[in-house]
């Protein structure tokens, strides 16, 4: 049975800034800003729910491989077209791992798996959009 997700936003009543989050009470919420102001735009919290969701899947993956990770950071990138709709043609990942013991590889085929198979965010957006990624360790 398909599981349904569902979030609410309010307008403020200010500008473009809207307030809302999960419709489930313990979910906190979030303030999304149109002119990028006082919260991500609705453009950059795309990018951040794509690097929330591949990061959590790298966690995920590199802890079931037992690959011990002392810090994780995602950079996303994103290239909009000129014209309207000014969506997304394309996204950019820059993994950043550090800890005392990785394997590359591993962290590489965790990012792949992610990106490629699990990663729900991504797998929503549009077919055509080119997505890239590189790993870098500290």
């Amino acid at each position: 049975m398909p599981q349904e997700r569902a979030v609410r936003l309010e307008w403020t009543g200010q500008r473009l800034r809207f307030r809302g989050g999960g419709t489930e009470p313990a979910t906190p919420g979030i303030v999304i800003d149109g002119d990028g102001e006082q919260g991500p735009s609705p453009m950059l919290s795309l990018l951040l729910a794509a690097a929330g969701c591949s990061g959590a899947d790298v966690v995920v993956i590199l802890n079931k491989m037992r690959v011990p990770i002392e810090r994780l950071a995602i950079d996303v990138v994103g290239v909009r077209r000129d014209e309207e709709p000014r969506r997304y043609t394309g996204l950019r990942f820059r993994f950043t791992v550090s800890g005392s013991e990785i394997d590359v590889s591993k962290v590489e085929r965790a990012v792949a798996l992610s990106l490629e198979k699990y990663c729900s965010v991504v797998a929503s957006l549009a077919p055509d959009i080119a997505v890239g990624y590189e790993v870098a360790m500290e």
